[in-house]
């Protein structure tokens, strides 16, 4: 009975011993079999952000994992702002604003996470702005819009000033900068004529001799209401 007993005890020994084994190579196994559910991409929400002069908005990254599920990123993103001097935006909560004295503009917002990233475009602007207005010329506080067209020569070409107004707090204000110059219509042959508002004021030029005669337009844009549509009137 005493070497039953001893035999019985070395079977369970060795069945324990084999069975931890067995866990142990099959926990490691799993390891090696189950990967990690891989973060495929990230958007930003909302993906066109828009944030009042003087308040917030928050945003949030979103990411698309490898089995398809979708939720949110909410830790070790990173945001940054292309143009810190019209739109600010918190590096580690994504939450936008804008610097003091801001007239608005636009500014690319960037998301980045487990070496993904993904951008919005921003728009900040003024509350409760009115006579929003595009003129000939160069912004001077107080003076008369003048709102014609520009009516340069084909053959002559030419270059022509714009500023862009309004009226903020009782008192006119140039947003020239800080508004959107759409894209020409109809559609001009390449550098032929082009308007910018990278500086202040805008600038058009027409290239003598490359465009036929007739209208041309483009809309200005500022904020999420207010756009106007300037001609150009372009004679022989």
């Amino acid at each position: 009975m005493a070497i039953g007993r001893m035999f019985s005890g070395k079977k369970l020994a060795i069945i324990s011993a084999f069975t931890v084994l067995l866990v142990a190579a099959f926990g490691a196994g799993c390891k090696g079999f189950f990967t990690g559910n891989t973060l495929n991409s990230i958007a930003i929400q909302p993906p066109s952000p828009t944030v009042e002069v003087g308040q917030t908005t928050s945003l949030s990254a979103w990411g698309t994992y490898a089995d398809g599920t979708r939720s949110q990123v909410t830790s070790g993103v990173a945001w940054t702002s292309s143009d810190p001097t019209t739109i600010l935006v918190d590096p580690n909560t994504g939450l936008l604003s804008t610097p003091t004295n801001s007239t608005g503009g636009t500014a690319t917002i960037t998301a980045a996470a487990q070496g993904l990233s993904a951008t919005a475009s921003a728009t900040a602007y003024l509350g409760s702005i009115s006579n929003f207005e595009v003129c000939l010329g160069t912004f001077v506080s107080g003076q008369s819009c003048n709102t014609s067209a520009w009516a340069p020569s084909s053959a002559k070409g030419g270059t022509q000033d714009y500023y862009v107004q309004a009226t903020y707090n009782s008192s006119p204000i140039d947003l020239t900068i800080a508004s959107t110059f759409g894209a020409i219509s109809p559609t001009p042959t390449a550098q032929s004529i082009s308007c910018s508002n990278t500086s202040d004021p805008a600038t058009c030029t027409v290239v003598a001799g490359t465009l036929p005669t007739g209208t041309y337009t483009f809309p200005v844009t500022y904020g999420t209401t207010n756009s106007v549509t300037v001609s150009i009137n372009l004679g022989p």
